[in-house]
């Protein structure tokens, strides 16, 4: 994941100011809500209209199949092992509590085959869930590819982009893909507690049906019994909104998260996610080629691009410890490390650590 920028620190330090005095940013800065809506439609070409705020990913998840009526609307969801564990708990649970038809595609050589999905998709499934970018290794769907299997099928696609979005380019017009999600603290250099959904206009509404209310649900509310309201044969009188904001959006938003996406989305928009990618790519396989030499095996694909590479060991006892010693700070579990290099690292950088890992 991404640190968090200087910028975004001092966007942060400045809406916690501002809440020292007893005024919220939005107070100061009205537009801020849509405005970081919009920046964050404009780097997965989405529309604003398309993009509501969600606390954190599995939310996201769990108001996609909500929103679809899964599992009494029938049918059945196809996802595959290396989705991220939440996702996975959510369908098990499903599965035995109602009944639900769960597959679950089984990785080969640390990949999804696309073949092995259309084994199991059929004119009954009702939505395909995946990670783009999977947490284990970071192998990296080919999402056009599987949005056409899904939508000649009569299916949907949910993906999981928290792995992915400001770390590898993304455009949901050209993959189709019908809804997606992430939370805003990994690549995205925000802050936990806020994140996006997407959901395809044309499905709002419609395929994808509104399941909670609140405040941001509407476009008005208006009081008609306390004194000088205007005169209505109810108390009150309001009109839900049509937006993906109006449907998936209930109440206020962590407005600290919010400020970090505000100042961190158009910085990485001036980078550029493709030059991120491309920085990043001969870190990647300069780890790919020294590290089976020093007794780890990779377990992420040949021709991966995404920003995560692992590697796994049969003991990994005291290697955390060694690597913190060095300074240096990656993902470290009992069988298995994982890089992720991005804009702030440098060749320099993995040659420290294979220095301290030899």
């Amino acid at each position: 994941m991404h640190p968090m920028p200087n910028k975004v620190r001092d966007a942060v330090r400045d809406y916690n100011d501002r809440r020292g005095g007893f005024t919220t940013q939005t107070s100061a800065d009205p537009d801020l809500d849509n405005r970081v809506k919009a920046e964050f439609a404009s780097l997965i070409n989405a529309k604003t209209t398309e993009i509501s705020y969600i606390p954190n990913t599995t939310t996201g998840e769990i108001l996609v199949v909500q929103g679809l009526g899964i599992p009494h609307s029938g049918g059945n969801v196809v996802t595959d092992a290396l989705h991220f564990e939440s996702s996975i708990i959510h369908l098990q649970s499903l599965e035995k509590t109602a009944g639900l038809d769960l597959r679950i595609v089984m990785p080969r050589e640390g990949k999804i085959d696309l073949e092995d999905l259309d084994r199991v998709v059929d004119r009954n499934t009702r939505l395909i869930e995946i990670s783009l970018v999977t947490m284990y290794n970071g192998f990296q769907h080919d999402l056009k590819e599987v949005c056409d299997l899904a939508h000649s099928n009569g299916a949907y696609v949910y993906a999981d982009i928290i792995q992915a979005a400001g770390a590898v380019p993304i455009d949901v017009r050209e993959s189709g893909v019908d809804f997606c999600a992430c939370s805003g603290f990994k690549w995205l250099m925000g802050d936990l507690g806020l994140g996006f959904l997407y959901v395809r206009e044309d499905l709002l509404g419609s395929v994808m049906q509104r399941t909670q209310f609140g405040y941001r649900s509407v476009n008005s509310y208006q009081t008609h019994f306390l004194p000088y309201d205007p005169p209505a044969d109810s108390p009150f009188t309001w009109d839900l909104g049509e937006t993906a904001s109006a449907l998936f959006e209930t109440g206020s938003v962590a407005g600290s998260a919010r400020a970090a996406l505000g100042a961190a989305i158009p910085y990485l928009r001036e980078i550029g996610v493709d030059r991120i990618e491309e920085h990043r790519q001969p870190l990647l396989d300069l780890l790919r080629e020294e590290m089976p030499r020093l007794g780890f095996e990779c377990v992420t694909p040949a021709g991966t691009t995404s920003p995560i590479i692992t590697f796994t060991m049969a003991e990994g006892t005291g290697i955390g410890e060694q690597l913190n010693r060095a300074g240096i700070d990656i993902s470290v579990y009992p069988n298995h490390l994982r890089f992720s290099p991005s804009i702030f690292n440098d060749l320099t950088d993995i040659e420290w650590v294979l220095e301290s890992l030899s």
